[in-house]
């Protein structure tokens, strides 16, 4: 192990490196769920889903753990699974799901050739240090407003004020309108109590610095909404995704085999243009929700060397395209970084064995699914709540007088990915400025030909929205 991973090298034994691994997968584990039941809406089968999402995070996590020796574990991606759908959706036919793999394989291909000739490890390494402690800090936030919602501690609320010139009563209008507000949630509820007493648990547990403190505030959480459970305050109300907290065995483990390399190349010779711009959509998003994640979960676990660069990020990013071309090929949507690797690392996690322990954890979910699908949301906000904290105090090593550039372009970045929860959207109006701002303030030698390739991207995917080429 130590020959394999430097744990001594980086301040780790293999006791935290696996507590961290499976810190990591209890805060990542609802996707084992939450995907399938979005997939679905594609036509595939839930079962294949559920094994194809377990099986893709594994190599995904092998794939980071042993060729880069980094604690980011991998998994289908949230945002880009519903995108999947849409896609699916808008394709129509028979089995449009096989053509929407098709366009993943390809993103995947192409993120490949990316990291091959290093552009995103360039990009990762180039990003101004302030936009970098801007994009940990963002990825704070935005962390802590998932668990937050998850939880059902804050909830969204209609804007009366977009609304003005409708006539019809609010609760009339149809649930596709934006929620555009947050406001407290029910203080009664027993998901939102359990999330604060687990949030506190976890910082006593810390205060008294107790090894694996964020892995048991997630037990004992779960552990105390069973009790709620059973005592009868928590009522079981599955059409009001209430689920039952005890494992359940009696139907089995509910898994099949994945739809291995089901792809249908025939229909992207015939709609060369619009599977451009379904690839371009899924490659955006991928992109630079990867590079944020990377960027936040290393600055984190101080895994930047002293000019803020990551080693061996090459590695770490052709990981993730491998991993990406491995979900195609197992039948599941985009496989990426997840920021939730960040509890992992605040568990103390350095090294490749806690992606790996991730990935172990992983296949045994096959085995055992129906206890790891038992744990609720709200088990694993408070995990995500505190973990926010520890991410959001990147923000004490900003540089807020100055280069205007450095200091607008961090703090664009921090809000734009809370308030629009779009790690991409952070980075992306985060460089736009910080260009613009170097043009404008007669800086504009001191921007590196990756940051133009940047804006230039940035641009044209503002100008597919505007135009309503892409959503």
């Amino acid at each position: 192990m130590e020959k394999l991973f430097k744990l001594k090298e980086h301040g780790t034994n293999v006791r935290t490196e696996i507590l961290a691994g499976m810190t990591t997968f209890l805060a990542m584990a609802y996707i084992l769920v939450v995907n399938p039941n979005i997939l679905q809406g594609s036509g595939m089968e839930w079962g294949a889903i559920f094994t194809a999402t377990a099986i893709s995070a594994a190599i995904g996590c092998f794939m980071m753990g042993f060729g880069a020796n980094y604690p980011i574990a991998l998994a289908s991606g949230l945002g880009l699974n519903a995108y999947f759908v849409t896609v699916c959706g808008q394709i129509g036919g028979e089995d449009p799901w096989k053509i929407a793999l098709t366009a993943i394989l390809v993103e995947g291909i192409i993120f490949i050739i990316l990291s091959f000739f290093k552009f995103r490890e360039t990009l990762v390494n180039k990003i101004p240090k302030n936009l970098k402690f801007g994009i940990s800090a963002g990825i704070g936030m935005f962390i802590a407003i998932i668990g937050l919602k998850g939880a059902g501690v804050v909830v969204g609320t209609l804007d009366k004020s977009a609304f003005s010139d409708l006539t019809a009563p609010l609760e009339k209008l149809p649930g596709s309108l934006p929620l555009s507000n947050l406001a407290l949630g029910d203080l009664t509820a027993p998901p939102v109590v359990l999330c604060l007493v687990g949030l506190l648990l976890i910082g006593i547990m810390a205060h008294k610095k107790i090894p694996g403190a964020i892995l048991w505030g997630i037990v004992a959480t779960w552990i105390l909404g069973m009790i709620a459970e059973k005592i009868g305050w928590y009522q079981v109300n599955p059409e009001n995704g209430a689920f039952s907290l005890f494992p359940d065995f009696s139907k089995g483990l509910n898994i099949a085999a994945p739809n291995m390399f089901k792809f249908n190349f025939s229909w992207v010779v015939n709609n060369i243009t619009q599977f451009i711009v379904i690839v371009f959509a899924f490659l955006f998003v991928d992109l630079f929700d990867t590079v944020g994640t990377v960027i936040g979960v290393a600055e984190k676990g101080n895994l930047l060397d002293k000019d803020g660069s990551l080693p061996k990020a090459g590695a770490a990013l052709m990981a993730d395209a491998v991993a990406t071309v491995a979900g195609a090929c197992m039948g599941t949507s985009t496989v990426t970084s997840y920021v939730e690797s960040s509890a992992g690392v605040a568990q103390g996690g350095r090294t490749g064995l806690t992606a790996i322990s991730a990935g172990c954890m992983f296949l045994i979910a096959l085995i055992f699914s129906p206890i790891f699908t038992a744990i609720p949301t709200f088990a694993t906000a408070p995990a995500l709540i505190y973990v926010g904290l520890l991410m959001v105090s990147a923000v004490k090593n900003m540089t807020f007088e100055g280069d205007t550039a450095d200091a607008m372009s961090g703090y664009i970045a921090i809000i734009m990915m809370a308030f629009t929860c779009s790690i991409a959207n952070g980075i992306m109006f985060g460089i736009l400025f910080w260009v613009l701002l170097k043009v404008f303030t007669g800086k504009i030698k001191e921007i590196h030909p990756i940051m133009w390739i940047a804006f230039a991207l940035f641009a044209l995917r503002i100008a597919t929205i505007v135009l309503g080429i892409a959503n």
